[in-house]
C-alpha cells in the first residue's frame, strides 16, 4: 500500500471518492463558521446567517453519509444530534418568514 493509502485508510477507487466526500462534507461543515464569523464582521454584531444553516445541514448530511459508510459510532450519532437541530432551526427560519408574508 502507498503511504496515501495508509493515511486515508482506502485502497480501492471507490474509497478515495468516498474520502472525498467526506473531506468535502467537512470544508462546508467548517466554511459555516467562516460565513457566520464574516457576516459577523461585516454587521459589527454576532449574527447567524441562514446560510450558516443550510452548510451545517448539507455539511452533517454528509458527514453522516460518510461516518456510515466508514461505520463510526461516534461520528454518526454526532452528526443526527446536530442534524437534528439543524432542520428545526431552518423550520423556524422559514415559518416565521412564510407567517411574515401572510401576514401582510
Amino acid at each position: 500500500r502507498s503511504w496515501v493509502e495508509s493515511v486515508l485508510n482506502v485502497s480501492t477507487p471507490i474509497g478515495f471518492a468516498w474520502v472525498g466526500f467526506g473531506f468535502l462534507g467537512q470544508v462546508l461543515f467548517t466554511g459555516r463558521m467562516v460565513v457566520q464569523w464574516l457576516v459577523s464582521e461585516k454587521k459589527k454584531r454576532s449574527v447567524v446567517p441562514v446560510a450558516f444553516w443550510w452548510m451545517s445541514l448539507i455539511g452533517a448530511t454528509m458527514l453522516l453519509i460518510y461516518f456510515i459508510w466508514r461505520v463510526e459510532p461516534v461520528g454518526i450519532i454526532g452528526q443526527v444530534t446536530g442534524w437534528l437541530i439543524y432542520v428545526r432551526n431552518l423550520w423556524m427560519i422559514y415559518r416565521r418568514r412564510f407567517r411574515m408574508q401572510n401576514a401582510e
